[in-house]
């Protein structure tokens, strides 16, 4: 069986950098899809924190549409990450119901109609291919083992907007994050961020600070990016009195007990966080033996890339770390770059029966997506 496994789609971003929105992009995915037997969509598939979910359906339609007519009778599995966290939410609110629930396994296998309406309207809108949901991850085959990532917020120490929630979370349940040891406590620190962020997003548009364009400008104002020039002396002034105080911030945070957190959030330091992170929560859910292969997305970087520093994508027990990429096209990564960069849009990993699994890079440097977005 041949699996292509996509992350981070963002369909219906207010922001309109979904590249599927585009024919081009859809394109580029649909054709992908000849010869293989199983299609993995790996969270982040709606965008669901930028307004309200009939924003994002409305636009998600023209893709599942498109994909019920070319994969017709094979299977399109999908998963919730962050973004789109209520597509099984009402599955997860049900199960909590149980006076016993059993524990969240690492593969739970949902219809659609049970996950959530939205998913049964999307498997609707894909037939005849068939949709099925999963959650928190998939076993694509012995030894591999998918998941969005979005549990690597809880150890990272980039001071996000979600790890200060998480850090707030965990302290009100008494819950160390040093201790987590499966789903079901991830899903505890996590949940109750994400059900409030998409509350809010239900009311009215939301500004940067919780859709994660925020994280961006901070980031730039803080002195990560050492291309961006602000536009005027008076801005370049008030960054370099922001950033001269980070550190202080950051260590105020530490001392409120919501980190440990960390004030160096240069480019290269943000790669290293998450992997280091996402290498804890295979370690801590068990899927990060010698040997193995974990698949995920959230963080919108593909790799491992030839120009990468390989031993950072190995979990401490010894399993390759791979990152599909995603299918936006984010300006503030991409501003004059090419499809060599690892934030570049079009990333697929596929996966066949035997061998290790291959990052694709699906969109071209000489896509007009870059034009098509900034219309």
């Amino acid at each position: 069986m041949r699996t292509l496994i996509v992350s981070d789609l963002h369909l219906g971003s207010a922001t309109r950098v979904d590249v599927l929105r585009h024919p081009e992009g859809r394109n580029a995915l649909l054709e992908a899809l000849d010869g293989v037997d199983r299609l993995v969509l790996l969270g982040d598939v709606l965008e669901l924190r930028h307004g309200p979910r009939r924003d994002a359906m409305a636009a998600a339609r023209p893709f599942f549409q498109a994909l019920g007519e070319v994969f017709a009778g094979r299977e399109v599995l999908v998963l919730a990450g962050n973004h789109d966290h209520a597509l099984v939410e009402p599955w997860l609110e049900r199960r909590a119901t149980l006076s016993a629930p059993e524990p969240l396994g690492l593969e739970q296998r949902i219809a659609p109609e049970d996950a959530s309406p939205m998913l049964a309207m999307l498997a609707q809108w894909a037939e005849p291919a068939v949709v099925r949901s999963a959650y928190p991850g998939v076993w694509v085959r012995e030894g591999v083992y998918a998941t969005h990532g979005h549990q690597l917020d809880c150890h990272m120490k980039i001071p996000t907007v979600e790890r200060l929630g998480i850090g707030l979370v965990a302290r009100l349940q008494h819950r160390r994050v040093e201790g987590l040891a499966g789903p079901d406590d991830y899903e505890a620190l996590t949940s109750p961020i994400y059900a409030w962020i998409d509350a809010m997003a239900q009311q009215a548009r939301t500004g940067g600070a919780l859709n994660g364009q925020g994280t961006v400008r901070a980031w730039r104002t803080l002195g990560g990016d050492s291309s961006w020039k602000p536009a005027s002396r008076r801005i370049a002034l008030r960054n370099r009195m922001l950033a001269g105080g980070f550190p202080l911030a950051v260590a105020g945070l530490n001392r409120a007990g919501l980190g440990p957190l960390q004030s160096d959030i240069s480019g290269p330091e943000l790669r290293r966080a998450a992997l280091v992170a996402m290498g804890e929560v295979a370690t801590r859910l068990g899927v990060g033996g010698e040997g193995g292969h974990v698949i995920f997305g959230h963080t919108h970087r593909a790799g491992p890339l030839p120009p990468d520093a390989q031993h950072e994508w190995r979990t401490p027990g010894g399993a390759q770390l791979h990152n599909c990429g995603c299918w936006t096209y984010d300006s503030y990564f991409l501003e004059g770059q090419s499809a060599s960069n690892p934030y570049w849009p079009g990333g697929a990993v596929l996966v066949a029966d035997e061998g290790a699994p291959s990052l694709l890079r699906l969109i071209p440097s000489s896509s007009r997506i870059a034009s098509s977005v900034s219309r």
